[in-house]
């Protein structure tokens, strides 16, 4: 067992993943700004929130699979504890630390607004670690991606809305739905990658219940769906549409998916759906914006 180099820390903190983050931030604020309530602090307070807590996740997920062995056998990027540079303490540290970071920028914007936002944030934090961790983490039952859906979906993005509109227009929820479904994307991707181990190492998520074709049905159905929310969302405000630009990007990665790319052949469908998730989400705020 060696220290870990920052570079390691970095890597561990799974910088491809953290766009899923920051997207909902991004879309909710143009939310704001549409309804001409868009308050800057606060928008920066929540991707901070946003972004440490996404770490958090990260860290404590590298530790929980660590620590059961699930990562011996990985395809995809560095591992912490699965790769034996970092000890489980240290990771698990690491992660409480997000957390409690995470939980401290909350309380700032719980306290200017309202104090119900703890409870949401309570729950934000104990989805987070009961991910993988704990003795039966449903992520390990299939709900992986439903929980993607409800927290880098709705919650983020209606929760960026009302810190700073104190309200929550019909908008916010419509803007939501699609966001969740990239964050969806992503998870499937990388469940399907990972299915082969998964299997072995006894974690059913949905990917492993529904089966290699299902799944890649599943990916490409995340990736199509937001262009149907921005036609639905067009009528009323015609701005919107400029996300459809953004649809060429879901071509390459849903062809690698489709044509039955495995393994380390499915890693650059990863990199292409947080592209296409940011190119999606910087679209659709200009246009809620306008």
């Amino acid at each position: 067992m060696t220290v870990a180099t920052l570079s390691q820390w970095v890597a561990g903190s799974r910088p491809r993943t953290l766009p899923t983050s920051l997207v909902p931030v991004v879309v909710g604020t143009g939310v704001a700004i549409g309804e001409g309530q868009a308050v800057w602090w606060r928008a920066a307070l929540a991707a901070l929130v946003a972004l440490i807590l996404q770490i958090g996740v990260n860290y404590s997920n590298d530790y929980s699979d660590g620590v059961r062995g699930t990562d011996e056998e990985r395809v995809g990027p560095l591992r912490l504890v699965g790769a034996k540079v970092a000890k489980p303490r240290q990771v698990l540290a690491a992660a409480l630390g997000c957390f409690a970071a995470a939980a401290v920028a909350g309380l700032v914007l719980a306290a200017v607004t309202t104090w119900w936002l703890l409870l949401v944030g309570a729950f934000a934090i104990l989805a987070a670690w009961f991910y993988t961790g704990g003795k039966n983490p449903y992520g390990y039952r299939a709900l992986g991606e439903i929980s993607v859906f409800v927290f880098f979906g709705l919650v983020a993005v209606v929760g960026t809305v009302y810190v700073q509109v104190e309200g929550i227009p019909w908008e916010a929820w419509a803007a939501a739905v699609p966001i969740g479904l990239l964050a969806c994307a992503l998870l499937v991707a990388n469940n399907l990658r990972d299915i082969p181990t998964d299997e072995v190492s006894g974690k059913r998520t949905l990917a492993v219940v529904l089966g290699d074709r299902w799944t890649r049905v599943l990916y490409a159905a995340c990736a199509a769906l937001p262009f149907m929310f921005v036609l639905a969302l067009a009528a009323p405000h015609p701005w919107v549409l400029v996300a459809l630009l953004a649809a060429p990007l879901s071509i390459p990665p849903t062809q690698k998916v489709l044509n039955g790319a495995r393994g380390p052949a499915l890693i650059p469908v990863l990199g292409e759906t947080g592209r296409l998730q940011i190119a999606y989400g910087v679209l659709l705020a200009v246009g809620l914006a306008l």
